[in-house]
């Protein structure tokens, strides 16, 4: 199992010093969430830089509009390109939101048959993220395919992989881990983002939240998930000082590969 970061965890540093730090903790690679950092740039030249740093596993398309990416259809497609282009294996990206009136992008993909082939082109894997409910006294999900089953029916009908977000499925339900075996035994899971939440707070630092990571984890070891996790925080969750944040993240994945490597004699 490859134990990677998610760039998003430290994006408030400049992205070289980004994949430095993660070099230094010890990750097996790093995801790239396209925001900001790659508008009016040559991005093919600026991943290619990166992944000489430490190797890049995976794009998670924009989330938000970018300058020259087009709409959400548009960046995503550009986004498996750039994957393609870079060999980078995998492109993650988020459902359209109901909420956010985003119905051009939800019809075109109810129009796709087959992800794998009319989107990834056969060689990039194209992942599609569950979404957070969100709201205090009233709880809902604004993205489409927000119920377990009907995330899972979609993505077996149309050939589409799957990133199993922690947070975001344990905003709906604390107890996610039946859920996580739904998805499991679909076959399906190619991603994992691992973080906590709780008290309304999303992206936490394991055991910060209410989630019973410890037993995922356990899980994911009997279970012989040999694909990706990716450790995906809120920047807040960490003081400024680059150096605590890395013998954090180090401590992290000490606590990751004990959970999900083999039992100790």
């Amino acid at each position: 199992m490859r134990i990677t970061l998610s760039h998003g965890t430290i994006f408030t540093f400049p992205l070289g010093k980004v994949m430095e730090m993660a070099r230094e903790a010890g990750f097996d690679g790093v995801e790239l969430v396209i925001n900001q950092d790659f508008q009016k740039v040559n991005c093919k030249k600026l991943i290619q830089e990166l992944a000489g740093i430490l190797p890049v596993n995976s794009l998670h398309a924009p989330f938000m509009p970018l300058d020259d990416w087009g709409n959400p259809v548009d960046s995503l497609k550009r986004s498996v390109e750039l994957a393609a282009d870079c060999g980078v294996s995998l492109v993650n990206f988020h459902p359209p939101s109901w909420m956010g009136v985003e119905f051009g992008f939800w019809h075109w993909m109810y129009r796709i048959t087959d992800f794998q082939k009319e989107v990834g082109q056969g060689n990039v894997i194209v992942t599609l993220e569950n979404m957070p409910w969100v709201g205090k006294r009233i709880r809902l999900n604004p993205h489409i395919l927000s119920s377990t089953e009907k995330f899972i029916d979609f993505i077996q009908e149309r050939n589409l992989y799957m990133t199993f977000d922690t947070t975001h499925m344990g905003s709906g339900k604390a107890n996610f881990i039946n859920d996580f075996y739904l998805c499991y035994n679909s076959g399906r899971i190619r991603n994992i983002h691992f973080s906590d939440y709780g008290h309304g707070l999303e992206h936490l630092l394991p055991g910060r939240g209410i989630l019973p990571l410890t037993r995922f984890l356990n899980h994911l070891r009997n279970t012989g998930y040999n694909d990706t996790l990716t450790l995906e925080l809120s920047p807040a969750e960490f003081p400024r000082d680059e150096r605590i944040i890395v013998e954090s993240l180090k401590e992290i994945i000490m606590y990751l590969r004990k959970e999900t490597g083999p039992p100790s004699s």
